[in-house]
């Protein structure tokens, strides 16, 4: 049974178009120009804060799009309280802990954020752009009295953030981490290489002195050395070895 024409094809057609091998190379150009920007923290919020600073420009200028405030308002309350929450629930966790030896439960375990640093950041950030472009459509403009949206916001955020403190407070975790971060300087590091040399070279004289005298005393066992003499020279016929190898 022979196949239809164009049944063959179509699906290379789509991926072979134009558009479909732009959609793909620009995917892949603004993915990397992402994983680029994940060690850059300060410039990555600096970036958000510009945008958050020219949408609020342009909502004073237009005077209007209080709804699309609002709603950007408590999706970045949404975002930032599950970047303070943790990926396990503390509940689901002391419950596991219960069977769990007390060695294993007091071993360090980091702070895991449900919602990650680079994805709070990235989705603040499109947040604010949509809802810059949102205030171009004059049909979002809804007319509403601001003072109620904000007074209504400002109750959410303070219960939902008073919530998240007693949570933080009942189950003794922290979000983040005040210790501050001290960059080893080459001196330092020159310092962990020759301590980490030293400890395995004595290591190495340990381990080389034992096996010699395990050497030595097979050899008498075995009558393989006759006299001390004998003995005395394969010994010091092994330490100028070791002195060859380890100094």
């Amino acid at each position: 049974m022979e196949d239809e024409p164009g049944s063959e094809g179509d699906g290379d057609t789509m991926i072979d178009s134009p558009l479909a091998r732009w959609r793909i190379e620009f995917s892949k150009s603004f993915q990397n120009h992402l994983d680029r920007s994940a060690p850059h923290l300060v410039r990555r919020w600096l970036v958000t804060l510009l945008a958050a600073v020219i949408y609020i420009y342009r909502v004073y200028y237009a005077y209007g799009f209080f709804v699309v405030s609002y709603g950007l308002a408590t999706y970045i309350l949404n975002l930032l309280i599950g970047f303070l929450s943790p990926k396990v629930d503390p509940e689901v966790e002391a419950l596991d802990a219960a069977s769990v030896s007390s060695e294993d439960s007091d071993e360090f375990k980091p702070f895991v954020r449900r919602l990650p640093e680079f994805k709070f950041w990235y989705a603040a950030t499109k947040a604010f752009v949509v809802a810059f472009v949102m205030t171009f459509f004059s049909f979002l403009d809804v007319p509403v009295f601001w003072p109620i949206l904000l007074c209504y916001w400002l109750f959410l955020y303070f219960l939902t953030m008073k919530r998240q403190i007693v949570h933080m407070i009942k189950y003794r975790y922290v979000p983040f981490d005040f210790r501050k971060k001290v960059k080893p300087t080459s001196r330092d590091t020159l310092g962990r290489i020759r301590l980490v040399a030293a400890i395995h070279l004595r290591e190495m004289k340990k381990r080389l002195r034992l096996e010699s005298y395990q050497f030595l005393k097979s050899l008498t066992e075995l009558g393989k050395l006759s006299s001390i003499a004998e003995a005395a020279e394969a010994r010091t016929t092994l330490y100028r070895l070791y002195r060859v190898y380890l100094l």
